[in-house]
């Protein structure tokens, strides 16, 4: 194999044997050295009501620290913002802490401008405190109300300002089942621009193992709905489940490669 990249059986893009560890071709907008650059989002976002108390979820981070790891291991350019998580940062992985959900959403946006597919795996507070109060207010007796506004949609923020070429994946966990999770888990593809949508469970969080469906965007027919492919996955470990889903999504941006060619820096000359 002489051009430095080649595809496993699996499909992934996987380095040639006769190029040195770090040193593989460059085949997307990603830095020197690397075969791709990858954007991962993971953890729980902390939401502030005052200066000790916040809203957040049972997130764990693991998957997503996983699948930096497995991209990494790879020889993938590895960006990982992640929310609050004592997880330690895998080798190879350019790390972005943040806490909340707007915070997340402008650091994984400026990050994603040069990458070439980015991974939604955090857990991200659907809401935050509309006031924060200074300090820690006082204990007072009776019932209290907490008015909550929107978050920002982190994953649809990077969909519609994705770089020319660039995959997409999203994570949509549903207590329901069957027919009906797959069916929201379309509509949340399509209403967000995403190219994947892994289906879970309630029970992945803070889990050491996952059981994913992945729902993949296959076309979009004028006027019609976006038709999608499903691909049930058993039960796995995350770290095999990342590996899994690396190889998938990296196929996707592969075949997007063939389809629409390389995809320029930006300012190239056409």
């Amino acid at each position: 194999m002489a051009g430095g990249v080649g595809h496993d059986r699996m499909g992934s893009i996987v380095p040639d044997p006769s190029v040195p560890p770090n040193k593989a071709v460059r085949i997307g907008c990603g830095t020197e050295g690397f075969m791709a650059a990858i954007l991962i989002t993971a953890g729980p976002t902390h939401e502030y009501l005052d200066d000790v108390r916040y809203l957040t979820n049972a997130s764990s981070g693991r998957t997503g620290f996983a699948l930096a790891a497995a991209a990494a291991a790879a020889g993938h350019r590895t960006i990982l913002v992640a929310g609050p998580s004592a997880l330690p940062t895998p080798p190879g992985v350019e790390r972005i802490d943040v806490v909340s959900a707007r915070e997340m959403r402008d650091r994984a946006a400026a990050a994603f401008r040069d990458c070439d597919l980015a991974f939604g795996v955090a857990a991200v507070a659907d809401h935050r405190p509309a006031q924060r109060a200074r300090g820690k207010p006082a204990k007072e007796a009776g019932s209290w109300s907490l008015e909550l506004v929107p978050n920002p949609d982190v994953i649809a923020t990077l969909a519609a300002g994705r770089p020319a070429g660039a995959i997409v994946v999203g994570f949509a966990l549903q207590a329901e089942a069957g027919e009906r999770a797959i069916e929201k888990a379309r509509a949340k593809l399509a209403r967000k621009g995403l190219d994947m949508v892994v289906l879970n469970a309630p029970a992945t969080l803070g889990s050491e193992r996952i059981r994913a469906t992945l729902v993949v965007r296959r076309a979009e027919p004028a006027g019609g709905a976006v038709e999608v492919a499903v691909e049930e996955l058993e039960a796995m470990p995350k770290e095999r489940f990342a590996q899994v889903l690396l190889d998938r999504a990296l196929a996707l941006w592969s075949a997007a490669r063939v389809d629409r060619g390389p995809r320029r820096a930006p300012g190239a000359a056409g």
